[in-house]
């Protein structure tokens, strides 16, 4: 089945590697159910990461309250969370990138949560700008040195990284879509994720097409993402995922037989994707 590449051009495929005991190590075995899910032409038995239950994602009480202290003269200034999986950027590992204005500490419970999926964090670095602080790690897989190739486990990554910002900055919680779930605080208010899909296709040269979705996040959105364009026969070469509070920004770099989507092919897969998504839906993307 296609994969994520590097943005070098090369195709990745996903492997036969067992990533889903590398997942369990981290959300728990209980919290998931098996089913099989069909990539492009091979039938693997994977995990719905969409099942994951309340004690999965247990925070701290005790850092809640002291949160809730802190700042509750400030509380309608909280930031916005942003997590983003990029796979384009570096041709050798999968870059993750963390912000959530200047609250972030230097996360290193989030990298020692990383490897205890079976992942080295190769390196890390920190810069400012009117945003915020920026967190980046430079992953790979412990036991081939090589980026992440996996959906399943780059969905992982991206719900422990969420998960460990929900127990340290519980805060977050109304503003992230399992953090409005199963956050210890919390919103105060319903929270609105009826946010509009919009889904856009362009060609990106004459071998592959750009793909970009913005819709409302949930776990397991991305194995799902996947899931719907592979079950149409189209590959996914490369992308980016990014998690802004309760929106998913996606940027995929994706082909059909080694070349661009031919334009009914491409409305075919809008198509799809909007009625997996249902969602109200547009032609333009705000990317």
């Amino acid at each position: 089945m296609a994969a994520m590449a590097s943005a070098s051009g090369s195709a990745l495929r996903f492997t036969d590697a067992p990533s889903s005991r590398a997942i369990r190590r981290d959300v728990g075995a209980s919290c998931l159910a098996p089913r099989t899910v069909t990539f492009g032409f091979v039938d693997k038995s994977v995990t719905n990461l969409n099942r994951l239950r309340l004690s999965c994602l247990k925070t701290r009480a005790s850092n809640a309250t002291a949160v809730e202290n802190a700042n509750a003269a400030d509380s309608d200034k909280v930031p916005t969370p942003v997590v983003i999986i990029d796979q384009d950027s570096d041709p050798d590992a999968t870059v993750v990138e963390v912000t959530f204005g200047d609250r972030l500490g230097a996360l290193l419970d989030t990298m020692n949560a990383l490897k205890n999926l079976g992942l080295n964090v190769v390196k890390a670095n920190v810069y400012l700008d009117s945003s915020g602080k920026h967190n980046k790690f430079a992953i790979t897989k412990a036991d081939s040195g090589r980026k992440v190739e996996d959906p399943e486990l780059l969905e992982a990554i991206r719900l422990t990284v969420i998960n460990n910002m929900l127990e340290f900055h519980p805060e977050s919680s109304s503003q992230l879509a399992m953090g409005a779930a199963f956050g210890v605080l919390p919103p105060t208010e319903q929270v609105d994720v009826d946010i509009a899909t919009q889904v856009s296709i362009k060609d990106d040269g004459p071998d592959r097409s750009l793909l970009y979705i913005e819709t409302a996040d949930r776990p397991g959105l991305l194995v799902e993402l996947v899931k719907i364009i592979s079950d149409i026969s189209v590959a996914v070469e490369s992308g980016e995922f990014d998690t802004e509070g309760l929106l998913a920004k996606v940027k995929f770099h994706v082909s059909y037989r080694n070349k661009a989507l031919i334009k009914p092919l491409q409305q075919v897969l809008a198509n799809s994707l909007r009625y997996f998504l249902r969602r109200p839906s547009t032609d333009e993307s705000s990317f």
